[in-house]
């Protein structure tokens, strides 16, 4: 596989057989360095103009004037559950709620029960995408055999079977010579290697990140050079083997600098932050009030999540690494979770966040506090995810898939966990009134999703 050789499409949901025509829309699309009002017309699930559609007799027309268009957004990291935890999520639903915030590819990680370590498994999850899926669905496959971190899984078998890159997810690869040997077999199966960056012997017990608020809460804190040493590492060990390291969910400040330096040397190093790690800090852990009705207590379990929230100071190295390029792109870390794994008290909870249908209203309140700009962050959800794992999405080209979300990026709503369509509640957002919300998700052609 030669380096611009990009990934087929995955799941392939329902397509409209005639024409689609979405009319008067600000179309964003960073990948062709498009930011106009114009009309995108789709036929038989691909994209075949972008322009002024003058004759629409025949054809379905999407009034979106007034709203922006842009390419369905592409999630790198997502939690699908299925196999072995469908109490937490399921294809269906977890494709559903993708659909909701606008996500029209997400890449399933491999914590799954079994884990995602076998051909059989990764068709078991094509197969069930293909089903019940409603956005497309790409597999990611482990590292080792049952993510136990012991021995590789095979991993040339598992890019025979289709998956776009191989990740122990929640589980660093902590041995320095599996993870050496990992990284070179990733160059032969042409798949970028996710890593989990946790060392385990920093964060045993930890609870929350290490600082002044878990000092005053009492909880065990999870400094952040638990993250930073591993990427440090991981990074000389891409430039000794010449893989693709990705590094998953960014959350200290100090891991750009390590970034940044491998990146300076040639290696071949991305990045992906969360909507959490951008825009919320571990404050929130200590409690906090979003209005006068809404509130979050102290050690309030929803705000429990690995990597842990950080302090201020990380959270606006995030933005700045987003907006220099340092950080490729905004992934959700889509984490749902069954009531039971969070309804205990904060040190038996279960870490992670329900993010998908929350995303695009998060980050957009760093457009409108003028941090980012609007086509940062559309590109950081569409083309800069695409091109990481050399997916086919990402831009709205003509001849590209007919993936398609239409948003108004000034409509204020009120997170309510009981209209998700997850299973997973578990938000620390609950409440809070977002600014900037998903109107219609189009995949190939067809409308899966319409709040209008």
């Amino acid at each position: 596989m030669t380096a611009t050789t990009r990934m087929p499409l995955a799941t392939a949901p329902g397509r409209f057989a005639g024409t689609v025509v979405i009319r008067g829309g600000r179309l964003v699309d960073p990948a062709r360095g498009i930011d106009a009002v114009t009309d995108v017309a789709i036929r038989d699930g691909r994209v075949i103009d972008v322009g002024t559609v003058v004759d629409t007799s025949g054809v379905r027309v999407i009034d979106a004037r007034g709203l922006v268009v842009a390419p369905g957004f592409v999630d790198l990291h997502a939690h699908l559950r299925e196999p072995g935890f469908e109490y937490r999520e399921t294809i269906a639903t977890g494709t559903a709620a993708a659909v909701a915030g606008g996500f029209t590819s997400v890449c399933a990680m491999p914590n799954t029960e079994p884990a995602t370590d076998s051909p059989a498994v990764v068709e078991f999850v094509r197969q069930a995408a293909r089903r019940e899926g409603s956005a497309r669905v790409y597999v990611i496959g482990a590292i080792t055999a049952g993510r136990k971190g012991k021995v590789l899984a095979d991993m040339l078998e598992l890019a025979s079977a289709g998956v776009v890159a191989f990740s122990d997810d929640g589980d660093c690869v902590a041995d320095p010579a599996l993870m050496r040997h990992a990284l070179a077999y990733s160059v032969a199966a042409g798949r970028p290697v996710v890593q989990h960056a946790e060392e385990r012997a920093l964060t045993t017990g930890a609870q929350m990140n290490e600082g002044s608020v878990s000092a005053r809460l009492g909880l065990p804190g999870w400094p952040r050079q638990a993250e930073e040493v591993i990427v440090a590492r991981d990074c000389e060990l891409a430039a000794l083997t010449g893989a693709h390291l990705h590094v998953a969910h960014v959350s200290a400040a100090g891991t750009l600098d390590f970034i940044r330096r491998a990146r300076a040397k040639g290696t071949r190093v991305t990045a992906e932050v969360t909507p959490h790690h951008l825009t919320l800090t571990d404050d929130l852990v200590g409690g906090h009030w979003w209005s006068a009705t809404a509130s979050l207590p102290p050690y309030d379990t929803r705000t429990k999540v690995n990597p842990p929230l950080r302090e201020a100071g990380d959270r606006d190295a995030m933005v700045s690494g987003l907006r220099d390029g340092t950080i490729d792109c905004i992934a959700t870390d889509h984490a749902p979770h069954g009531t039971t794994d969070k309804h205990v008290e904060y040190a038996a909870a279960a870490s992670g966040i329900s993010n998908l249908e929350t995303a695009l209203g998060s980050v957009l309140a760093l457009v409108h506090s003028g941090a980012l700009g609007l086509v940062e962050v559309v590109a950081a959800l569409t083309s800069r995810p695409a091109a990481v794992f050399r997916l086919e999405a990402g831009t709205l080209a003509p001849g590209a898939p007919g993936d398609v979300v239409i948003f108004d990026p000034d409509r204020e709503w009120c997170v309510d966990p009981a209209q998700f369509a997850s299973k997973g509640r578990n938000t620390p957002l609950a409440g809070h009134v977002l600014r900037g919300q998903v109107i219609a998700t189009i995949v190939g052609g067809e409308v899966l999703h319409d709040r209008s």
